[in-house]
């Protein structure tokens, strides 16, 4: 199973990670803490943690996973919800 780690540089993690969870509860089983959550969306659990100044995404892909898709996915809701500071560059890396 091909895992994504995506790293964000933000002063505003924890922020965005709860609103990330929030928004995808409504449709997808979800856990959010203050530094931690994670979400079963669709092509893969996704998991997220926060520190000080860097977000931190992990998508473990499901079989036959788009991972570009994946990718764009958290990509355009993240943006959606830093849009003061957006577009995010999120430094991906695949293992």
């Amino acid at each position: 199973m091909p895992v994504l780690t995506g790293l964000v540089r933000t002063q505003h993690a924890g922020k965005y990670l709860g609103q990330l969870c929030k928004h995808w509860s409504h449709k997808f089983e979800a856990s959010c803490a203050a530094d931690n959550g994670s979400v079963d969306l669709p092509f893969g659990r996704t998991e997220f943690r926060a520190s000080d100044d860097v977000l931190t995404i992990v998508i473990s892909l499901n079989p036959g996973a788009d991972t570009v898709l994946a990718r764009d996915v958290v990509a355009r809701h993240l943006n959606r919800f830093a849009f003061r500071e957006a577009p995010l560059t999120i430094e991906w890396a695949e293992a």
